[in-house]
């Protein structure tokens, strides 16, 4: 079967078997999008936990996860910390130069990198690796360039739906050892 015969599916399979890593976007895709923020300037952010089992599971499975996010956020380092996810990029809005940076550093192609995200500033990273993602209430430009739109929304397991995804492609097992 030649590349023009394949459908959208088997596109998408290929391209989905070949990812070795996620590297996501945080605010909108791990959290809802808001931050809360006290009287005392403390902030705090929601995360899923369904998407923190999906993220055990992944490494379970011998794959890589990262961050990267416009953000500084001491919160942020804590629920990575707690995921075991030692590669992360605070303040970073150059996301695309932050993918390759992490791929060279991690002996990776674009191709073997899928990474989520949901608004503009993650668009150069989307269409860079191997399998772009995004969330059902992205900007349109982001839906056009993503190979695949979650069916959940960030902060609501977003992130696992792509895990589970990958794993069954992949024929991985679903129960942390």
């Amino acid at each position: 079967m030649t590349a023009k015969n394949l459908t959208q599916q088997e596109s998408f399979d290929i391209k989905a078997k070949r990812i070795r890593m996620i590297l996501s976007d945080v605010d909108g895709v791990l959290t809802d999008g808001t931050i809360a923020i006290d009287h005392q300037g403390n902030e705090s952010k929601r995360f899923s936990t369904a998407d923190g089992y999906g993220i055990r599971l992944w490494f379970q499975a011998g794959y890589s996860f990262g961050l990267i996010t416009g953000r500084r956020s001491e919160c942020v380092l804590h629920r990575a910390k707690d995921l075991g996810i030692n590669m992360v990029r605070l303040g970073t809005f150059a996301k695309r130069e932050a993918v390759e940076e992490i791929a060279n550093e991690q002996h990776l192609s674009l191709e073997q990198i899928a990474y989520i995200g949901d608004d503009l500033p993650d668009l150069p990273a989307i269409e860079a690796v191997g399998l772009g993602v995004t969330v059902p209430d992205a900007p349109e430009e982001l839906k056009n360039a993503a190979d695949y739109i979650t069916k959940r929304c960030g902060g609501y397991g977003a992130v696992r739906d792509l895990i589970n995804i990958l794993l069954t492609l992949n024929n991985s097992v679903f129960v942390l050892k």
